[in-house]
């Protein structure tokens, strides 16, 4: 009887234990389900980088295309011509681009253009032009007007490459993501070209 006792509660202690490992299992599961649902929704709608970059990138993209306006209207050789309506075709698609994250991100855009060089404590404005530095490029005609625009858009690019690093790191929202990821490919191949213009100079 004793034996048979023993037995008896072994099993049912067996029995427990399983069931509540199961009960385990399942607490986990529907944790861990719930737990991915908030990360999606904060990818859905972005965060803090994700606003720094694209409202730092879009003035830093405003100048960008100021500064080649300026060249272009300069005479400068063929070869900074044709490099500055590249840049110029490129970043004002990207603009609109940004324009519309931003609206979809819920911020509130008014499309004006900053070309002053002073920090806004956002990782875009890195490698801005200053007021000077721009009227110098706006004064300047040939030759001078190329060099002051390949010295100040190589530093340019470098900048915005930087910001779009640190957005790749940092950001959540796939379209900016995306953005900061061909702002990288295509400005760092933008410098190579630059850096061989200028030094042809």
């Amino acid at each position: 009887m004793n034996k048979r006792h023993l037995t008896a509660s072994v099993v049912l202690a067996s029995a427990l234990a399983l069931t509540a490992c199961g009960g385990g299992g399942t607490d986990t599961a529907a944790g861990n389900a719930g737990s991915t649902s908030s990360p999606s929704a904060e990818t859905a709608k972005g965060n803090d980088a994700d606003l720094a970059f694209l409202t730092g990138m879009k003035p830093h993209h405003q100048q960008a295309v100021e500064m080649s306006e300026m060249v272009l209207a300069a005479n400068p050789p063929a070869g900074v011509a044709a490099i500055a309506k590249q840049i110029e075709g490129a970043q004002g698609p990207e603009i609109t681009q940004m324009t519309t994250m931003l609206g979809a991100l819920g911020q509130k855009v008014d499309g004006q253009a900053h070309s002053g060089g002073q920090s806004m404590g956002m990782a875009g404005h890195e490698g801005m032009m200053s007021e000077q530095m721009m009227a110098d490029l706006n004064g300047a005609t040939g030759t001078e007007a190329a060099r002051l625009y390949l010295e100040g858009m190589i530093r340019h690019h470098q900048g915005a490459i930087e910001a779009s690093e640190v957005e790749l790191v940092d950001g959540a929202y796939p379209p900016a993501l995306k953005l900061a990821d061909e702002i990288k490919q295509g400005q760092a191949a933008e410098i190579t070209t630059m850096q061989a213009l200028l030094a042809s100079l």
